[in-house]
């Protein structure tokens, strides 16, 4: 018998980050655990030198199973996490967000006698042509602890009929990883004088998702409404380029405007550099939403819809969709925003709690076995 009390299945960027608090709480608590790296961002520019950068252990286990279609990826991570889960034994299976992982991850806890938790729980788009949103909803109604990271997104679990036991409202790491990461990364990260940026003289940018690059009209307009908003500010907007995003611009034969600088994707530290001096960000990530709230910079979104509207709410954040004149007219209104809003995602203590109520708290399926 494994002496595993908690094991934590990740496999993309935003994951890792996510879930190191939860890695260093586990560490801190005296928790054993194992991480069980599926190896879905294949690219070591986005994946494995993050475990260095954030001085985390390597993955006990890596799958390496790399990009393919939605039902091939998932059922081969399915396959290698149920095989490792058997053999580990541990009480709790946690996975964070939204991926085809965290759909395994979670498909494979539910099939056996174990926990499962989902860190970011109650998040919500509403659009079911998103494979992501049907990875959270899956994820939510397996889970038996929903960490949801504001009262809005419990709120909107406990809608969907899932009981009040199952929810625990802890904040979002992703404010524990803000916090713990960001004075290092002004210390340690070069990456300013290397690009030769002024800090608030440029435009930040992501574009990744695949309703906006696999899409040769949008992923265009996207391309000209990001050129135009630096042509207006008179600055560069600074494009970390996704290997899927620069995959459609060859397979697209699309040419980027000039005042759009493309750059190698970059490691954690320098990308959070870059997020806190920016003058403005411009993202369909969620992920970066958040950071960009919780970094007090202004951050135009550029999709129909998001599932992180607290950035909204607090005035942070905007839905400019994909068109050029949109994206332009959005840039202008939050450019001239007032970056006094409260961060609504927590006070950076999610990854203690996290572990804490695992480690604390009669699960529900315990309590459903105690005589009454």
């Amino acid at each position: 018998m494994s002496d595993t009390e908690i094991a934590i299945v990740l496999g993309t960027r935003p994951e890792i980050i996510k879930l190191a608090p939860v890695i260093r709480a586990c560490e801190s608590q005296d928790v054993q655990y194992t991480v069980i790296h599926t190896g879905q961002h294949y690219s070591e520019e986005l994946d494995a030198v993050f475990f260095e950068q954030l001085e985390l252990p390597e993955p006990d286990y890596n799958l390496g199973v790399g990009s393919n279609s939605h039902g091939v990826q998932t059922a081969e991570m399915l396959v290698g996490i149920e095989e490792i889960l058997q053999d580990e034994e541990p009480e709790t299976v946690l996975v964070q967000g939204d991926t085809n992982s965290v759909l395994a991850g979670a498909i494979a806890t539910s099939k056996l006698d174990m926990e499962l938790g989902h860190v970011e729980a109650g998040l919500r788009s509403f659009d079911r042509d998103m494979p992501e949103e049907i990875n959270r909803v899956v994820t939510d109604h397996a889970a038996d602890y929903l960490f949801a990271p504001t009262v809005d997104s419990a709120d909107l679990i406990r809608e969907e009929g899932i009981p009040e036991d199952r929810i625990y409202v802890t904040g979002n790491t992703v404010v524990d990883a803000v916090e713990q990461h960001r004075e290092f990364a002004q210390e340690k990260s070069a990456i300013l004088d290397e690009l030769e940026l002024v800090p608030s003289e440029f435009v930040l940018v992501t574009a990744h998702r695949a309703e906006n690059v696999d899409d040769e009209d949008r992923f265009e307009e996207i391309l000209d409404g990001i050129a135009r908003v630096a042509d207006r500010f008179d600055v560069d907007a600074v494009y970390p380029i996704h290997p899927r995003a620069e995959n459609r611009l060859d397979e697209f034969d699309i040419s980027v405007p000039d005042s759009i600088r493309l750059v190698e994707p970059q490691d954690y530290l320098d990308f959070l550099n870059l997020e806190s001096n920016a003058r403005l960000i411009l993202t369909d990530s969620g992920g970066v939403q958040e950071e960009a709230c919780i970094l007090g910079v202004p951050c135009v979104t550029m999709r129909d819809n998001t599932e992180r509207p607290e950035t909204i709410d607090v005035g942070a954040n905007t839905l400019a969709g994909a068109e050029t004149d949109e994206i332009v007219d959005s840039a202008i209104e939050m450019d001239g925003a007032v970056c006094d809003w409260t961060n609504p995602f927590g006070d950076g203590e999610a990854g203690e709690q996290i572990i804490t109520e695992v480690e604390q708290s009669e699960t529900p399926k315990e309590l459903e076995m105690t005589p009454q």
